[in-house]
């Protein structure tokens, strides 16, 4: 079902938001595993230095990479329907 103007069509839409939601599940799932770690190395008493500093980059990079990407898909949607139609119908 293509729809005229900028708007995009239903499926590629839907890619879209599954890839944002992919995403998502990616990176929550990569800072769960590396808390994991970072609990397990420290029953097993090993070195805290490299224990601490990875999760302390590499979560918050993770994270700021994600919320980012999904601003930018948010703010472009938006910016489609508006340029698309005046009437703020939603898709």
């Amino acid at each position: 079902m293509a729809e005229s103007g900028t708007r995009t069509p239903g499926w590629i839409y839907a890619l879209q938001v599954a890839s944002v939601a992919v995403m998502w599940v990616f990176v929550l799932g990569i800072s769960g595993w590396i808390l994991h770690l970072n609990r397990l190395s420290q029953r097993l008493h090993d070195v805290p230095s490299a224990t601490v500093a990875i999760p302390i980059v590499a979560i918050p990079v993770f994270l700021t990479g994600a919320a980012v990407l999904t601003y930018v898909f948010v703010g472009l949607q938006r910016g489609a329907r508006a340029a698309g139609d005046e009437s703020g119908e939603a898709r």
